[in-house]
């Protein structure tokens, strides 16, 4: 008698000792439902982001470097003649165009970011030392990111073939803060193309 009592509050003690006998104030127990297939055509469809496998949309990164890096590189080239107090310049390539550009699902939702160095070959013509000359050069636009455009800060080296010793000219001089507003315009609408991808 001893072991079957033993028995008894062994199950008793089960891992549902929480769970007491319903009393009559106590919520009824749900009843299943069975669904029917037209019912399950009327449900209705719910959008997720994202791949197959992630239909919860719950972390999901997608590398977009390359896609990226083409596209600045391809908007800055096109913006054709920069103009600056004393002359204008062209940009002939983009020398360097470091960083990284992703796509991010959370939650169901899509987050894009990037954060980029870039280095721009120009060539022009300008006012040195009151005289008319070819201009050569290098702008390093330096780290950018996402919703940061307005911070938006470049270094101009400018340099000549023979003439003129190599020189910097700071980005906060007036003549070349006219620079930024047309790259900062071809930077706007590469971040309004990768909120699109």
């Amino acid at each position: 008698m001893e072991a079957s009592a033993a028995e008894k509050s062994a199950e008793s003690a089960s891992y549902t000792y929480w769970v007491r006998e319903a009393t009559r104030d106590a919520a009824p127990l749900p009843v299943p439902k069975k669904i029917e297939p037209a019912e399950l055509c009327n449900q209705p469809n719910q959008t997720h982001l994202g791949s197959a496998w992630n239909r919860a949309g719950t972390w999901e990164e997608k590398n977009l470097n390359t896609w990226a890096s083409d596209r600045i590189k391809e908007l800055l080239v096109s913006m054709g003649f920069l103009e600056f107090s004393g002359g204008r310049a062209e940009v002939e390539e983009v020398t360097r165009c470091y960083g990284d550009a992703f796509l991010v699902i959370v939650r169901n939702k899509k987050r894009v970011g990037y954060t980029y160095e870039l280095t721009l070959k120009v060539k022009g013509n300008g006012l040195l030392e009151e005289k008319k000359k070819k201009v050569k050069g290098h702008l390093d636009v330096l780290e950018f990111t996402f919703g940061e455009l307005d911070d938006l800060q470049i270094q101009v080296k400018l340099s000549d073939d023979e003439d003129i010793p190599r020189r910097r000219a700071a980005a906060d001089q007036p003549g070349f803060k006219i620079i930024l507003q047309p790259l900062r315009e071809k930077l706007l609408q590469f971040e309004e193309e990768l909120k699109a991808r």
